[in-house]
C-alpha cells in the first residue's frame, strides 16, 4: 500500500487592492503573495476501499465532505475515475481560518500527491486549472514563491520575493474573521489608500525591504481592523519592536511585520505571547508543495 508525505505551505500578502466585482460575485484584485516557511504535515496513504477518510491534529477544522482536502481527493477520484481511497491525515501548524491560505494549501499538497501516488502525470499546468475549481489561492499554493496575482486571484505573474534574511513575525489573535463579510463591508467607491504594486515589485526587485514594508496597503484591513481592535494592537507591538513594517494578511485576522534583525522579531514574539497563543517568527519559502522532502 503505498503513501506520501507532505509539507503544505501557509502564505502572507505583502499587498491587497480590490479593483471591482464581477457578476458572479467575485471580487476583482490585484495583490502581491508570499510563501513562508511555516506547513502543515500531510500524509496521504492509499486503501483498498473506495473511501476518502481524513484525520487531523486541529479539532479546528471539518473531517468530512466540507474540507477542502475531501473535495480536492474527491475532485482527482472523479475526474480520472479512480476506484481507490485514501485515508490523509493533516497535521496542523497554520493557524486556521487566519487569512493565510492554510485550507487552500492542504487541497493543493492533496492535489500534488495523489498526482505522484495514482501516476496520473499531470503538468502543474494542469493541477492549477484543476485547483481552481476548489477556490482562488489553490493554483497559488501548488507552486508557491512569491506572485502578482489578478483577476479573482487566478492569474499568476511569478516575481522576486522576499529573501531568506528578512524575518517574519506572524500572530493570529484567537478570532474569527468571515472572509465573505469583509468583501462584502469594503465600499468600492471609496478606498482611500490603495498599494503601488508595481512599485512594490520593484521594491523586491531592488532588495530594498525598508521601503516595501512602509508602502505595504490591504485595503481589506480598513474594513476588519473596524471589527476588531485587536489588528491595530498587534501592529503596534510589531512597530514599537523595531518591525520595518506591519499588515494583515487576507481579510485577517493574522497580522505578519517584516524585520531586518531577529532580536526584534523575538522581542516582539515575546510580547505578543502575553496576550496572543498563536505567535511565530519565520522566513520566506521560493516554492510551495513540498513531497517526501522535495519540491513539486
Amino acid at each position: 500500500m503505498s503513501s506520501i508525505e507532505l509539507k503544505s505551505r501557509a502564505k502572507i500578502n505583502l499587498s491587497i487592492d480590490v479593483l471591482g466585482k464581477r457578476e458572479d460575485g467575485y471580487h476583482l484584485v490585484e495583490m502581491i503573495m508570499q510563501t513562508i516557511d511555516l506547513y502543515d504535515l500531510i500524509e496521504i496513504n492509499e486503501k483498498d476501499n473506495d473511501q476518502i477518510t481524513i484525520k487531523s491534529t486541529s479539532d479546528e477544522i471539518p473531517l468530512d465532505c466540507n474540507n477542502l482536502v475531501y473535495k480536492a481527493a474527491n475532485l482527482i477520484k472523479k475526474t480520472f475515475n479512480i476506484n481507490k481511497g485514501v485515508e490523509i491525515h493533516i497535521k496542523k501548524n497554520i493557524p486556521v481560518a487566519a487569512g493565510m491560505a492554510g485550507g487552500s494549501s492542504n487541497a493543493a499538497a492533496v492535489l500534488v500527491g495523489l498526482n505522484k501516488l495514482w501516476n496520473l502525470n499531470l503538468s502543474n499546468q494542469q493541477l492549477e486549472k484543476i485547483g481552481l475549481k476548489l477556490g482562488a489561492d489553490v493554483p497559488f499554493c501548488i507552486n508557491g514563491g512569491a506572485v502578482l496575482a489578478s483577476g479573482i486571484g487566478e492569474e499568476l505573474t511569478p516575481i522576486k520575493g522576499l529573501t531568506k534574511d528578512v524575518c517574519i513575525l506572524v500572530c493570529k489573535p484567537d478570532l474569527f474573521v468571515s472572509t465573505k463579510e469583509v468583501y462584502e463591508g469594503l465600499d468600492l467607491q471609496n478606498i482611500k489608500n490603495r498599494p503601488d504594486n508595481k512599485f512594490l515589485i520593484e521594491c523586491l526587485k531592488k532588495g530594498n525591504i525598508n521601503l516595501l514594508a512602509t508602502n505595504m496597503v490591504n485595503v481589506l484591513e480598513t474594513v476588519t481592523s473596524k471589527m476588531h481592535e485587536e489588528i491595530k494592537d498587534i501592529e503596534k507591538v510589531m512597530l514599537e519592536n523595531n518591525a520595518l513594517g506591519s499588515m494583515m494578511s487576507g481579510s485577517g485576522p493574522t497580522v505578519f511585520g517584516l524585520f531586518d534583525k531577529e532580536e526584534g522579531a523575538l522581542s516582539a514574539k515575546g510580547e505578543l505571547l502575553k496576550k496572543y497563543n498563536q505567535v511565530y517568527v519565520v522566513r520566506s519559502s521560493e516554492k510551495g508543495v513540498e513531497v517526501n522532502g522535495e519540491f513539486n
